[in-house]
């Protein structure tokens, strides 16, 4: 599976304790990331990251469009509840994730469901549902 993180400022550190519980799980599946909620995750438990561009620079564009190609299979977006981003493509993160039925976390407790879940195998729908193009 191509799991997508993208963490807010205040919520990086979170996501990369987050991964680092999860390492075993997450270390069998492609993981992308916005630039620094990759670099940060990826130093903290050596698990491979493609890194795009920073959220505010267009890497949530880029993940929104490797959504829309079905490129993406979970998404987990830590957002910051009480601090105004000076972009929202969250949004539209979200309304992608919608309509392509993406599985997709905003905040870690919701995030742990969605990894065990993965453990366990109830992600393999997305196979059946949005198969790869080959």
């Amino acid at each position: 599976m191509n799991i997508a993180l993208i963490a807010h400022d205040k919520k990086k550190e979170l996501m990369v304790q987050f991964c680092i519980a999860y390492s075993g799980i997450l270390s069998k599946h492609n993981l992308c990331a916005t630039s620094t909620t990759g670099k940060l995750v990826s130093e903290a438990t050596g698990l491979p990251i493609t890194r795009f561009l920073s959220g505010a620079h267009g890497g949530d564009q880029q993940i929104g469009a490797r959504i829309a190609y079905n490129e993406i299979d979970l998404m987990l977006l830590f957002r910051d509840p009480l601090t105004a981003q000076p972009h929202e493509p969250d949004l539209a993160l979200l309304r992608l994730c919608d309509m392509h039925n993406v599985p997709v976390a905003t905040n870690a407790a919701t995030a742990e469901v969605l990894i065990q879940g993965l453990a366990r195998g109830d992600m393999d729908w997305r196979d059946i549902v949005n198969p790869k193009k080959r």
